[in-house]
């Protein structure tokens, strides 16, 4: 399980594994929103909850379709289904490696984001939370998505229709977590209903995922 975690983990941060990519847009779709609207702190610090959360929601996209294609192509995944682990805890490692390497570093990167876009200095731990729990659901709800589009030519596209409609709760309870918490509201509510829905969205992705898998590679 260990070297199936450095192997993801390893795929994914080499040249043109995806992480890098990730960043690389969510940094500039911050970068272009913060310069488009201007010097108005108030207008920035209003928009800056759905920016952030907008451009980890695209980020993520980008590199869902890497979960499971590219070991479908070198027929790495026939043998992965093969090993006497279950595929679904195989399925679940690569949702944690594919957070590691994508929705942790978006953590990470956020708070020097953030103060781009003039968000409260007292909203920052609230911010980090709602990221660091709302992205390890993208990437399981992604996963699912993933296994579905699996061995479909230009599936990338398909992919993001997919699951873009399922990110929406997510994105919508952890924008009210930041605005919440800029606003003097309470953002405990939003947090716990976001982090239900992530408990959710990780035991029953790696089940649906691996059926997926199972159907498309029969």
């Amino acid at each position: 399980m260990m070297a199936l975690v450095t192997r993801e983990i390893t795929l994914a941060t080499r040249a043109g594994g995806g992480t890098a990519l990730g960043l690389a847009f969510f940094l500039i779709m911050v970068l272009i929103t913060a310069l488009g609207l201007g010097r108005d702190t108030e207008l920035l610090a209003k928009a800056a909850p759905g920016t952030l959360w907008v451009g980890a929601l695209l980020a993520t996209l980008l590199s869902l379709d890497r979960l499971f294609q590219a070991d479908f192509e070198d027929g790495a995944l026939e043998a992965l289904c093969l090993s006497p682990q279950p595929l679904e805890a195989i399925v679940a490692i690569k949702i944690f490696a594919h957070w590691l390497t994508t929705g942790l570093p978006l953590v990470i990167l956020s708070p020097v984001m953030a103060l781009m876009m003039q968000l409260p200095g007292a909203t920052m731990g609230w911010m980090i939370a709602s990221l660091g729990i709302g992205t390890l659901s993208l990437s399981a709800i992604g996963a699912i998505g993933a296994a579905l589009t699996l061995g479909i030519r230009r599936g990338g596209l398909l992919l993001s229709l997919l699951v873009a409609p399922l990110f929406v709760p997510t994105l919508i309870f952890g924008v009210a977590i930041i605005q919440n918490a800029a606003q003097a509201l309470d953002p405990v509510t939003p947090l716990l209903l976001l982090s239900g829905l992530t408990l959710f969205a990780l035991v029953l992705s790696p089940i649906v995922a691996t059926y997926a898998l199972r159907v498309n590679m029969s």
